[in-house]
């Protein structure tokens, strides 16, 4: 069975909705969700995620406010979630105690894509110390020596970006056969999970021919940006993508 995994910014469309997002998508019936933390520069991510920053940020999310509400969610939302976020923020929280408290409110791994490789010898004693896992970022122009070099360094899954462009981008290119097929032939101790530009069950299927599982993050953000509405428009999305 394919993996879904939905990404949603923490604090939209209002700041208390963090939990009421993450039950949704767990009854909505996805497999594991990445929760994405704020920040004032979100660089590889498109105009939509990065107005769900902005929005963010402007309702007051800020780390400490995310790890309060994940402690409420902790016993009642069990499908794997996973912390999304830029280094800076962690690192003015200090990487030794965001990793604490992420174990102590049920978060299993973290992606931090401007986390430098050479510097994750440092960083991935303090993970293993508190059994997070850490997953890295490969792209249609990375080699396939350096595939496997950041899958070796991953643990959870590998984070395939379907095109180098930014999330969301309409030109994602999802059926980069050459690409998909490059990947489906390494011999990589993670399943691989294909994100950027997936829309819809077709692209979720295209994907996944190939991968253990797709990520989509800026379909189901616009949902919840754009629609007063959107619990029960967030779960039949969700329900589509499945079923």
């Amino acid at each position: 069975m394919k993996k879904l995994n939905i990404y949603f910014t923490a604090g939209i469309p209002t700041l208390q909705d963090t939990g009421k997002i993450a039950k949704l998508i767990q009854e909505s019936g996805a497999d594991m969700m990445e929760i994405g933390i704020p920040y004032s520069d979100p660089v590889a991510d498109g105009p939509v995620i990065q107005e769900a920053h902005s929005l963010a940020l402007k309702n007051g999310m800020s780390i400490k406010k995310l790890f309060e509400q994940l402690a409420e969610i902790k016993e009642s939302v069990m499908i794997p979630k996973i912390l999304m976020g830029y280094l800076n923020p962690v690192l003015q929280f200090g990487f030794e105690n965001f990793c604490k408290k992420c174990a102590e409110v049920g978060i299993s791994g973290l992606i931090i894509p401007d986390l430098p490789p050479v510097a994750f010898e440092q960083y991935g004693k303090i993970l293993k110390k508190h059994n997070l896992n850490f997953t890295f970022l490969v792209t249609p122009e990375t080699s396939e020596e350096r595939i496997q070099y950041l899958d070796s360094l991953s643990s959870g899954f590998l984070y395939a970006v379907s095109s180098s462009s930014t999330t969301g981008n309409d030109n994602a290119f999802l059926k980069n056969e050459n690409y998909l097929d490059r990947l489906a032939s390494l011999e990589l101790k993670n399943p691989v999970f294909i994100g950027f530009g997936i829309k819809s069950k077709e692209d979720f299927e295209n994907v996944t021919e190939k991968a253990q599982g797709g990520i989509i993050g800026t379909a189901f953000v616009k949902i919840l940006l754009e629609n007063q509405d959107w619990e029960e428009k967030a779960e039949s999305f969700i329900r589509s993508l499945k079923n």
